[in-house]
């Protein structure tokens, strides 16, 4: 039977949690997009709700995802395309979409990590996510005035990193004083050390400020500040560049991805 009413109680349900103080009662959000889905059954993610249209059958592969819903997920739901609609948030949708429960990856105590500072866009947060995954960090965590690492945004972004990254988020200076405890905090900054003269190879913390104010929260931790040299005339990355550039230097480093 096709789902046609948006008044469906799981509909409702799945639309609730792209507001962000539901997501953080249910601790489950929204992903949409056969790669994500993919991605996030790839990992042993057992949606608590799926939903997808007739679409999905012609899909490359579709039929093939479908089988892995039904055998994964508690509720597989078909719909029409106008209730997929009013689920999703992309401007074309692809015809599959998840509710999931948010992921409960361990803490890690050694590695880098990389703590996400009062930055508010979430085309950045979960491009630094996935940056951060890519890269090795051992974990991420966001300030309170950070944008939501669960924001429907984000999650596209961060392209499945939820499912490999620990992350801990909203947390507050005294919490972030904890985390930090034992690892070397950087900044990233425009005034600093050039990044290739920093050892990153032990516990590090890489600091990501805000794209208005920079750090507010965890920029009092910072031990080096490590700058990016620009060419005569650029005044600056934004976050989502600056971190990957840390990033992949610090994995250059540590020798991430060499057999």
């Amino acid at each position: 039977m096709v789902t046609t009413s948006l008044a469906n109680e799981r509909v409702r349900y799945a639309r609730a949690l792209y507001r962000e103080r539901v997501r953080t009662r249910e601790q489950r959000f929204v992903i949409e997009g056969t790669r994500s889905v993919a991605e996030a059954l790839r990992a042993g993610v057992r949606p608590v709700l799926a939903f997808y249209t007739g679409r999905v059958r012609t899909l490359e592969q579709g039929e093939a995802l479908l089988a892995r819903l039904r055998q994964a997920a508690e509720c597989l739901i078909e719909v029409t395309p106008e209730v997929m609609a009013s689920m999703a948030q992309t401007v074309t949708p692809q015809g599959v979409l998840a509710v999931v429960s948010m992921p409960r990856l361990p803490w890690p105590a050694h590695g880098l990590v990389v703590i996400l500072d009062s930055l508010r866009d979430p085309g950045n947060v979960g491009t630094i996510m996935r940056a951060a995954w890519a890269a090795g960090a051992a974990g991420l965590a966001t300030t309170r005035g950070t944008v939501d690492p669960f924001a429907p945004k984000v999650v596209r972004a961060a392209m499945g990193a939820h499912w490999g990254l620990p992350l801990q988020a909203g947390l507050d200076a005294g919490a972030l004083a904890g985390l930090v405890n034992g690892r070397l905090a950087v900044l990233a900054a425009q005034d600093g050390r050039p990044y290739w003269q920093i050892d990153w190879r032990g516990d590090t913390a890489l600091i990501i400020g805000g794209e208005a104010r920079g750090a507010e929260v965890a920029g009092v931790l910072a031990q080096v500040r490590a700058a990016i040299p620009m060419a005569p005339g650029v005044e600056s990355l934004n976050a989502a560049l600056a971190a990957a550039v840390l990033l992949f230097e610090a994995a250059r480093q540590r020798g991430v991805g060499v057999t």
